[in-house]
């Protein structure tokens, strides 16, 4: 079983940064594919990027492509996902997942096996 905390949301202007955390407590952490889903209200839970086990691969969806940095750090059992030039329709609540799958065949959240409760990032205009 993994547990996944997700940490670092909040209130930002438009145009303004967050960083998000995910600490996972599995020893088998760098075994894992992570990834980061967006859920705004009112709509279904997206994809927003995933990385591979080994931090070598990077996938964004086109939305946050060039405004997002997903990143690991297998040390400290952690993903982060760096949020720049941040738009008031990045406001959702943010969820960080796991999955033995490779990290380019995420694209939906269907099948993750792992998910934290979620962080809330809500973005004024």
């Amino acid at each position: 079983q993994v547990q996944l905390v997700e940490s670092g949301g909040g209130l930002v202007q438009a145009g303004g940064s967050l960083r998000l955390s995910c600490a996972a407590s599995t020893r088998t952490f760098s075994s894992y594919s992570m990834a980061w889903f967006r859920q705004a209200p009112g709509k279904e839970r997206e994809f927003v990027a995933s990385i591979s086990w080994s931090a070598r691969n990077t996938y964004y969806a086109d939305s946050v492509k060039g405004r997002f940095t997903m990143s690991r750090d297998n040390a400290k059992n952690t993903v982060y996902l760096q949020m720049n030039s941040l738009k008031p329709e990045d406001t959702a609540a943010y969820y960080c997942a796991a999955d033995l799958r490779s990290a380019s065949s995420i694209s939906l959240p269907g099948g993750m096996r792992y998910w934290g409760k979620g962080t809330l990032v809500t973005v004024s205009a």
